[in-house]
C-alpha cells in the first residue's frame, strides 16, 4: 500500500511538471510573450501578433511535442521488454529508417514537398519496415526470439538507411528539402498533422495499457511466460503493432527523434518500478516532459534560428547511451 501511494504521488508530481512544461512551451520563444498574454489569448483572444503566435504556432507545437515524446517513451518500454535489450528503442525495428526512406523517395522521385503528405508516407514506410522485421523474425523453428527481433531490426534499418543515403547522393537538392525533417523537429507542424495521426496514437496508448499485465509476465522470460499459459507470439505481435502505431505515428509527425525511447524507460524504472501498469503511463509523462524541455532549449541555442529538437535529444541521450552500454542500468 505504501509503495502504491508513493508511485501515485510521483505520478501526480510528474503530471504537474508536464503541465508546467506545456505552459512554458507556449509562453517562451523568439516572440516575447508572458503568462498573462498566453492566458488572455485563450480567454479573450484578439488579432494581435502575440495571440496569433500563441494559438497557431506555440500551442500546436507544445501539444505535438508532448504527444510525440510520450509515444516514443512508451514504445521504448515495449521494445526493451520485447527484445530483452536495455539499449533497444523504436529505431531498432527500422521504424525511423522506413519512414525516412519513404519521404526521401517521395521527394526525389515524385517531387512531393507537402508536409501533410510526408506524414502519411512516413507512417506507411514505418509500417512496412516494422512488419518486415516481424516476418523475418517469425521465420524458422524458434519463432519470435529477442535475438532474432534485434538482428532483423538491425538488418532492416541498415537496408533502408543505405537506400536513403543513396537517393540523397543522387539528388542533392532533395537533401535540402528533407534534412530538417530527417533531423527530427516539431517546428512548423500544424495541429491538423497531429489530429490526423492522433487516433492511431491514442489506440496505441490504450493498447499499451491493456497489454501492461501481459508485458509483466513476458518480462519474466519466454519459458516462464509460456508455462503460465501466455500466448507469447500473439502478445509480441500485438506489442509490435502498438510500437508501429506509436513510434510510426511519432516519426510521421516530427521525423526521427532519437534517444527518448532509450533513456526514458530506464529513468522510469528507477523512479517507479518495473510494473508495466505504472511504468507505461509514467514513461509517457517523462517522455513528454523531456521532449518539451529539449524543444524549449532548442529555441535559445542559436536564436533567432532554431536547432532541430532531434539534435537536442541526441545531446542529452548520447552520454546516457554510452553509460548504459558500459555499466548497465
Amino acid at each position: 500500500m505504501i509503495k502504491t501511494q508513493k508511485q501515485f504521488i510521483i505520478f501526480l508530481g510528474t503530471l504537474f511538471i508536464l503541465i508546467l512544461c506545456i505552459g512554458m512551451s507556449i509562453v517562451y520563444g523568439y516572440t516575447e510573450t508572458s503568462w498573462k498574454t498566453a492566458l488572455e489569448s485563450f480567454v479573450n483572444p484578439d488579432q494581435s501578433t502575440e495571440h496569433l503566435v500563441l494559438q497557431t504556432i506555440r500551442l500546436p507545437r507544445a501539444l505535438i511535442a508532448a504527444v510525440v515524446g510520450a509515444s516514443l517513451a512508451i514504445s521504448g518500454v515495449l521494445m526493451q521488454t520485447l527484445t530483452k535489450n536495455p539499449l533497444a528503442s523504436p529505431g531498432i525495428f527500422g521504424i525511423n529508417a522506413g519512414g525516412g526512406f519513404m519521404v526521401v523517395v517521395a521527394v526525389t522521385m515524385f517531387g512531393v514537398t507537402d508536409l501533410q503528405t510526408f506524414t502519411w508516407l512516413s507512417f506507411f514506410g514505418a509500417g512496412i519496415a516494422a512488419f518486415g522485421v516481424y516476418a523475418i523474425s517469425a521465420a524458422g523453428n524458434n519463432g519470435l526470439t529477442p535475438m532474432k527481433l534485434t538482428l532483423a531490426g538491425a538488418a532492416i534499418t541498415a537496408m533502408f538507411s543505405s537506400f536513403t543515403q543513396g537517393l540523397l547522393v543522387l539528388d542533392e537538392s532533395a537533401l535540402e528539402q528533407v534534412l530538417f525533417w530527417l533531423a527530427g523537429s516539431v517546428q512548423g507542424r500544424k495541429l491538423e498533422i497531429l489530429t490526423g495521426v492522433f487516433p492511431y496514437i491514442l489506440t496505441g496508448w490504450i493498447g499499451a495499457l491493456i497489454l501492461a499485465g501481459k508485458m509483466n509476465i513476458l518480462a519474466m522470460g519466454e519459458d516462464v511466460a509460456k508455462g503460465l499459459g501466455l500466448k507469447t507470439n500473439l502478445i509480441k505481435f500485438l506489442a509490435l503493432l502498438i510500437v508501429v502505431l506509436l513510434a510510426g505515428g511519432s516519426v510521421a509527425i516530427a521525423g526521427p527523434i532519437g534517444f527518448i525511447g532509450i533513456v526514458i524507460p530506464h529513468l522510469a524504472r528507477k523512479l517507479i518500478g518495473v510494473d508495466h501498469k505504472w511504468l507505461i503511463p509514467y514513461a509517457g509523462l517523462l517522455g513528454a516532459v523531456l521532449l518539451l524541455t529539449a524543444d524549449i532549449a532548442a529555441r535559445y541555442i542559436i536564436m533567432p534560428q532554431e536547432v532541430p529538437v532531434g539534435v537536442m535529444t541526441a545531446v542529452i541521450g548520447a552520454p546516457f547511451f554510452v553509460y548504459v552500454a558500459r555499466k548497465g542500468f
